[in-house]
């Protein structure tokens, strides 16, 4: 679904179109159903429409659903006139919105806002099952606090590799020209990093490295070439450099705005760097066309995200 010149292009733009109740219902109705509305429990496309509250019978199970129903936007008392232009400044926000700032900006609490940014970052999760190919960078980085702002027992707690203890470990896929995959790793371990190699790089990819012990043997599957940095950051072809980039990137976010993040929640601020590099050539428009679409069959509840369930 692309954005056509009536369609907003601009924030401010977005939160007038956005502001009337019926023209969000009817977005959202366009988005999920193009085709014609059915029932998201059953599927069953034998409905009714009650206009003045907005929701729909179903003949086949007999339950009553709305817009909201089956999407992450499920149970929350927010209206659509809030959820809409929210996704708008969130997804387009090059280096992030911290949860304070989307809290004054939609007149919420934190807590709420805590809890939609997350639910926003779950749309913007784009898994696919494509693997990359062609010119594929590796990399692993580091993710927490510096060693200098912690407890001499915390600094004291050492990983098999490199690395502390406290800190989490990310490692990226970069396909040369293409996207960027971004993964929450338990190790360095040469086990665990071939693993996530295997599962999302075709075989006879060229693939480039550092000069980590753990890469080795991956001659058998890939076209492998390795970089040494204590030598040199580019020899020729051979180079990580597109990935450092994008580790630059995320982490100026981190750093730059949300300033300390949980462990059990870094896949969700992947998700949303992935999303924004991946489509870093879409217009604001667009890319929020991108992420509503897929909109549906994405859930996440308070208690989930807090641990308690």
């Amino acid at each position: 679904m692309k954005s056509t010149t009536s369609f907003p292009q601009t924030l401010q733009q977005a939160i007038i179109h956005f502001s009337d109740a019926e023209t969000c219902h009817n977005f959202m109705v366009d988005v999920r159903w193009p085709f014609g509305v059915a029932c998201p429990r059953c599927g069953c496309a034998e409905v009714g429409f009650v206009k003045t509250r907005r929701i729909w019978n179903c003949k086949g199970c007999k339950k009553q659903f709305s817009v909201k129903v089956g999407t992450v936007m499920e149970d929350s008392p927010l209206p659509l006139t809030t959820w809409l232009p929210a996704c708008w400044l969130i997804m387009n926000a090059k280096n992030g919105i911290s949860l304070c700032e989307v809290a004054r900006a939609l007149g919420v609490r934190q807590a709420t806002a805590w809890f939609l940014l997350h639910r926003i970052r779950l749309m913007m999760r784009t898994g696919t099952f494509e693997k990359l190919s062609g010119e594929i960078e590796a990399d692993e980085t580091y993710i927490g606090g510096l060693s200098k702002n912690m407890h001499k027992a915390k600094r004291a707690e050492k990983i098999k590799g490199r690395g502390l203890g406290s800190k989490e470990i990310v490692m990226g896929l970069l396909e040369r020209g293409g996207e960027v995959k971004a993964k929450h790793i338990k190790d360095t371990q040469r086990a665990t990093l071939h693993e996530e190699i295997a599962a999302n790089v075709e075989h006879g990819s060229e693939l480039h490295t550092d000069a980590l012990a753990s890469y080795t043997g991956l001659d058998e599957r890939y076209i492998h070439e390795v970089i040494d940095h204590a030598v040199a950051f580019v020899q020729g072809n051979v180079s990580t450099n597109g990935i450092e980039n994008f580790w630059s990137l995320l982490k100026r976010t981190i750093k730059g705005t949300y300033v300390s993040i949980d462990a059990p929640h870094l896949m969700r601020y992947l998700d949303e760097q992935t999303f924004r590099f991946n489509n870093r050539n879409l217009n604001d428009a667009d890319r929020f066309l991108e992420i509503m679409g897929g909109v549906a069959g994405k859930r996440l509840t308070y208690k989930e995200l807090i641990g308690k369930e």
